[in-house]
């Protein structure tokens, strides 16, 4: 390969590189998104939870209707705990989810890295050899061996 082609290559990889930290940085902000539901949704179930109790032992009905509407007011709140309780386990499973991809994210991004690295050693490798010679070595006793330098040509397109 080369030079050029690995100078294209480099340029490349970094590009993808930037769109890799892109990902990441969005994966970690859906994954920040889904840790703060589900710290919303823990801090709602708990204090639901202490609204159920503190009406649960709550016995100063003064009638009937009283004590109906209080309990339902009771069953109102268990129903809420109960559908607070679902969401919770949904939030966690998609919080989870979102690590994950935090992590998939992250293995990619350092995978075009650890590529971008081994690709600057190759390409400063090639780079050193270009420095050398690189057909037969030259007879410098022999002053007829000796290759008569070209002028550059204006043409860029070799020809």
């Amino acid at each position: 390969m080369t030079i050029k082609a690995r100078n294209q290559r480099l340029v490349r990889l970094r590009r993808l590189e930037k769109l890799r930290e892109i990902g990441h940085r969005q994966a970690m902000l859906a994954a920040g998104q889904a840790e703060s539901t589900l710290t919303q949704l823990q801090h709602l179930a708990e204090r639901t939870g202490t609204l159920a109790d503190s009406y649960a032992a709550r016995t100063d009905a003064d009638d009937g209707a009283a004590l109906a509407h209080l309990g339902a007011f009771r069953a109102g709140l268990e129903r809420i705990a109960r559908s607070t309780a679902g969401e919770i386990d949904t939030a966690r499973r998609i919080a989870d989810a979102r690590a994950a991809e935090v992590a998939a994210a992250e293995r990619r991004r350092a995978a075009v890295a650890d590529r971008i690295a081994a690709e600057a050693q190759a390409l400063a490798r090639v780079r050193a050899q270009a420095g050398t010679p690189l057909g037969a070595a030259r007879n410098r006793e022999d002053p007829a061996s000796e290759t008569i330098p070209m002028p550059h040509s204006r043409d860029w397109h070799g020809s």
